[in-house]
């Protein structure tokens, strides 16, 4: 039987050997809020894997609300665990321990779910080693009826191949109502005998779990997708009877169950993105979880909307998360209200993808000032114009810095990303924040850009020397910070089709800006090639790539996301040894009519649109917001049966 109930790791024989390890606070549990329950007394067990760190993982808000869904199911009990530091997993592998959970320190694969949140390519191998450490098979194909269901969401789902032969299942989109009805097929499943089989085709008619092993892969002999196809599956006679009833949707019925096919189930072509339709509506966290150490974030999070409508067409988050949800300002002020109170912080963070465009941000910000006096409000995400800039002010009149992220040097660029900023809006930001007591600005860029020159990378510098020098005029000693990301083109966007620059063509530009950024009160900070590089072989990956991730793996490939733990040797002997040739995904250009590895994965977004758009961005064509009532035709709403909600 799935689910292993073996003992646990005791409080003594961990805590004799914490002082061994780095930040001993990463592995013993105890947290405020934090959810303790018997094991024994519920029906299924769910370890929620967060594939890096502690710190990270504890400021990553999606998990806490899976963690306060999950366990308000009395028949659930969900425990956490996180990808142990080196030091951690070589003391696992030296005492012979399996990793396990926080909560009641249970191994891993003694779970009957374990579930993965993949918010970035460079976690993968992380993903790995949390599986080899938990003592489960690492591929599918090897697992048998007593190994838990290995599940993942997150970004990365939608482009999930790189990963497919390791995970049972991918959950596509939005996480709240989609894990419970997880947890209700596999408590359906469990006990009744029928085999792993008979869970991932249960699992299958699932609106939006997409089951890897249910269908087949075909290739070129040029190395690219032929065909994507479900994989009949023959159930034995009482499972295709009992499946199959349970099916109420007659479309549904007819093309899983065709009736020229009897007693097979055939998987749906293309697995579609779950979405929430009413964040008003949707769960929300009441008693937070307060971490035993400073987290990367470390303040309470209220999201106050979901989704976004700008359009940038070099973001996967702009696309995948469509339409626009938001919550009221009376709904978002309760809800700060309750995690201030609950947890003892006094900053509460406004968590979306563009802040500045919340319908009503001047009068929530006025509301939780009145609601929660003494507490600090912060947005993480702003626009590059002066209403951010006020409103930056109204938040904390302290404040010396202020973050904007142009994206681009020049104004054709600017048009070409559909980055709808203008110069002379970006001077206005800037004044206005030197104005208002702001002397450090940090900017953002990305280099590597379709359509990119020299000149548009000079522009980059030329704009920050200008901003430096508006500044000084205006009798401030500006430090002006420029950090810069090689751009990766990321599937489910108009630039999907584009190629990742090469290395040493990224370093050239690099170094070009680099020359044009000397000088006091500049900054200069980049992002590093390698790991450009590898996560676009990652992002635009297909099935293939399983190979050399497990080699990468077991090479001791860990923690790749990170400064100076990115081992590029390792991963460059790993594509030799597996005959993968990495520019044949980091740096082709993809044809229109190529089926892309992802395409049976449907966010929603027609694939038409994201065509028409990287057609205008070749022309300089900017695309409108669709918030201001022109629908751009990105085919969402009527595909989802969503609509945008604005409060």
């Amino acid at each position: 039987m799935p689910g292993r109930r073996q003992d646990a790791i005791t409080w003594n024989q961990l805590r004799r050997h914490l002082g061994k390890v780095e930040k001993p606070a990463r592995y013993t549990g105890g947290e405020i809020n934090a959810v303790h329950k018997d094991p024994q007394s519920v029906d299924v067990l769910f370890a929620l894997a967060f594939p890096d760190v502690y710190e990270v993982g504890m400021s990553h808000l999606g998990s806490q609300i899976l963690y306060s869904v999950l366990n308000s199911r009395p028949d659930v009990s969900c425990e956490r665990v996180y990808a142990p530091w080196r030091d951690m997993e070589s003391l696992l592998r030296e005492k012979g321990w399996p990793l396990f959970s926080i909560e009641n320190r249970l191994p891993l694969s003694s779970f009957d779910i374990v579930g993965f949140s993949l918010q970035y390519e460079l976690t993968y191998t992380n993903a790995l080693m949390m599986l080899d450490l938990g003592g489960i098979p690492l591929r599918s194909k090897h697992r048998g009826p007593e190994d838990p269901l290995i599940i993942a969401g997150g970004p990365c789902a939608m482009a999930a191949e790189p990963m497919a032969d390791f995970i049972d299942a991918f959950a596509l989109g939005d996480g709240e109502e989609l894990a419970l009805d997880i947890v209700d097929t596999y408590k359906a499943w469990k006990g009744t005998g029928k085999s792993r089989l008979d869970l991932l085709v249960m699992l299958a008619l699932v609106e939006s779990v997409y089951v890897p092993s249910l269908y087949d892969v075909e290739y070129r002999a040029d190395g690219t997708v032929g065909k994507v196809s479900p994989v009949p599956v023959k159930l034995d006679e009482g499972s295709y009877e009992s499946i199959k009833a349970q099916i109420e949707d007659p479309d549904i019925r007819r093309s899983c169950f065709p009736e020229d096919m009897p007693g097979y189930f055939v998987p749906p072509a293309r697995v579609r993105r779950r979405v929430i339709r009413s964040l008003e509506a949707a769960p929300f966290i009441h008693e937070p979880l307060i971490p035993l150490m400073e987290p990367i974030h470390d303040r309470v999070m209220v999201e106050i909307f979901r989704g976004c409508t700008q359009g940038c067409r070099f973001c996967q988050a702009g696309t995948i998360y469509r339409p626009v949800r938001e919550r009221t300002p009376e709904t978002i002020s309760k809800y700060a209200k309750e995690l201030l109170e609950s947890s003892g912080y006094d900053e509460v963070s406004l968590v979306s993808l563009s802040s500045a465009d919340y319908s009503h941000i001047e009068t929530l910000l006025a509301r939780l000032m009145a609601d929660c006096p003494g507490s600090k409000v912060s947005l993480p995400s702003l626009r590059v114009d002066s209403f951010s800039v006020e409103l930056a002010k109204m938040l904390g009149a302290s404040w010396t810095g202020l973050t904007l992220a142009p994206e681009a040097g020049s104004q054709r660029m600017r048009n070409i990303i559909n980055k709808k900023v203008t110069e002379e809006e970006i001077f206005d930001a800037v004044r206005h924040a030197f104005g208002s007591g702001f002397a450090h600005i940090k900017l953002y860029f990305m280099i590597g850009l379709p359509g990119e020159t020299d000149e548009d990378v000079e522009a980059i510098a030329d704009l920050a020397r200008r901003i430096r020098q508006t500044g000084r005029d205006m009798g401030v000693r500006p430090t002006i910070v420029v950090s810069v990301s090689g751009f990766v083109p990321k599937p489910n966007t108009p630039f999907q089709w584009e190629p990742c620059i090469q290395r040493e063509e990224l370093r050239r530009r690099q170094r070009l800006l680099g020359d044009g950024l000397r000088g006091p009160g500049l900054s200069y900070k980049y992002h590093d090639v390698e790991h450009t590089w590898l996560e676009a072989v990652l992002a635009r990956g297909d099935r293939r790539l399983s190979e050399a991730l497990e080699l990468a793996f077991r090479r001791g490939a860990r923690f790749d996301a990170w400064s100076n733990h990115l081992d590029i040797d390792i991963w460059e002997q790993v594509f030799q040894d597996t005959g993968l040739d990495p520019a044949f995904y980091a740096h082709r250009e993809r044809g229109k009519e190529e089926i892309l590895p992802w395409d049976h994965l449907d966010s929603g977004i027609s694939k038409e649109f994201l065509l028409r758009e990287r057609e205008r961005a070749e022309k300089g064509y900017t695309t409108d917001d669709c918030r201001s009532g022109v629908c751009v035709g990105c085919g969402v709403c009527p595909k989802l049966r969503v609509e945008m909600s604005l409060k």
